[in-house]
């Protein structure tokens, strides 16, 4: 059975989509069994695609951006191995929602993965141009060497 990852934002359509295309390529790149999808702690734009600014993004540095916005639901902690929320207000939401504490431990700040970080939100990029988009993006690129080293080291665990 595939590792699970998720990543969740606000509504979906920024900087959760951008991680999970960005790790989804890494993944596929070094042939690990990992599932990589995301979803929004709110419904507000549930079914949309994308903001067009996220997929601009990713078709400039050539990763796919394919995405239909979804709202995270409690019944998912148990099917995902690692939830990763794009900031400390995410991962409060999250861990709030968790109806066990061990759901709450698969809960991690994207950040946390970075050892250069200075700070462990990812801003977001939705009421800004494109240059925050594209600071997402280098955020989120930072963080994935950590994220994978995680995700091969639970990979090796039985």
């Amino acid at each position: 059975m595939a590792y699970r990852v998720t990543f969740v934002c606000t509504g979906n359509i920024c900087r959760s989509p951008m991680a999970d295309h960005i790790l989804r390529r890494h993944v596929a790149d070094e042939g690990l069994d990992v599932e990589v999808d995301s979803s929004g702690t709110g419904g507000w734009h549930l079914g949309d695609q994308a903001d067009h600014r996220t997929v601009a993004t990713l078709r400039r540095y050539g990763y796919t951006s394919a995405h239909e916005v979804r709202q995270f639901r409690p019944v998912w902690f148990n099917r995902y191995d690692l939830i990763i929320a794009l900031d400390q207000g995410h991962y409060r939401d999250l861990r709030s929602m968790a109806p066990k504490p061990e759901y709450q431990a698969k809960v991690r700040l994207l950040r946390e993965f970075d050892p250069d970080a200075d700070d462990l939100d990812v801003p977001d990029p939705y009421y800004g141009g494109k240059a925050d988009f594209e600071h997402v993006r280098d955020l989120i690129e930072a963080a994935v060497p950590g994220l994978l080293d995680e995700i091969r080291k639970d990979l090796k665990e039985p």
